[in-house]
């Protein structure tokens, strides 16, 4: 369970999240305020409003498994045009956000509560890591591979990702390498295995 102190630490980071933007974002500027979606005919303070981290504060236990709460475009269209988003991430006790890539902006994270091993690949084959406490940010550059891992057998983790762009995008490595129609042999040829090794990857991420 988070303690209300770092719920509310919490609270305060997203709020200055708001703020100031990442830079360069990628998102196109809009020639309006803001953008209305066609289903909406009303706008009041509501629009701008997200209530979907309230769970946080809600829920006695962490959960189970590794949790992304969003806020982007999808869960909150007041955010289109306006090139920002968030993400919460809530890592149990070893768990791990396997290696992804967002294309369409960088992530500045702000780990909130335990530790966090984190690390990005650059182009060169690079890796660079660092073991993040509460209060520390860590920034993945645009596109680059990354990924974020509880150590710790015994206690939970929180970050929150602040990202410049309202649709930042998300690639999963492994899901989208042995959860998709990618033929075995060429992934077998990629991987230099065989194609059964490829096969029972693949059986790991069947749904």
């Amino acid at each position: 369970m988070y303690s209300s102190t770092t719920l509310k630490f919490l609270s305060l980071i997203i709020y200055a999240f708001a703020i100031v933007k990442i830079t360069n974002a990628s998102d196109p500027d809009i020639l309006s305020d803001f953008i209305v979606p066609p289903n909406i005919t009303t706008i009041d303070g509501n629009f701008f409003t997200f209530t979907g981290f309230r769970e946080l504060y809600a829920q006695n236990t962490p959960p189970s498994t590794f949790k992304v709460l969003k806020a982007s475009k999808a869960e909150f269209p007041a955010l289109d045009g306006q090139s920002v988003s968030y993400a919460v991430l809530q890592f149990p006790a070893g768990s791990i956000n396997p290696p992804h890539t967002h294309p369409r902006s960088a992530e500045l994270l702000f780990a909130a509560h335990g530790s966090l091993q984190v690390g990005f690949v650059d182009t060169s084959n690079k890796l660079f890591t660092q073991t993040l406490k509460p209060g520390d940010l860590f920034v993945f550059p645009k596109g680059l591979v990354h990924f974020q891992y509880n150590a710790d057998t015994q206690k939970p983790a929180l970050a929150v990702s602040a990202f410049g762009s309202a649709n930042a995008g998300t690639v999963s490595i492994p899901s989208t390498l042995f959860n998709t129609t990618i033929d075995d042999n060429v992934l077998a040829l990629a991987f230099k295995t065989d194609v059964a090794t490829i096969q029972a990857l693949k059986k790991g991420f069947a749904s």
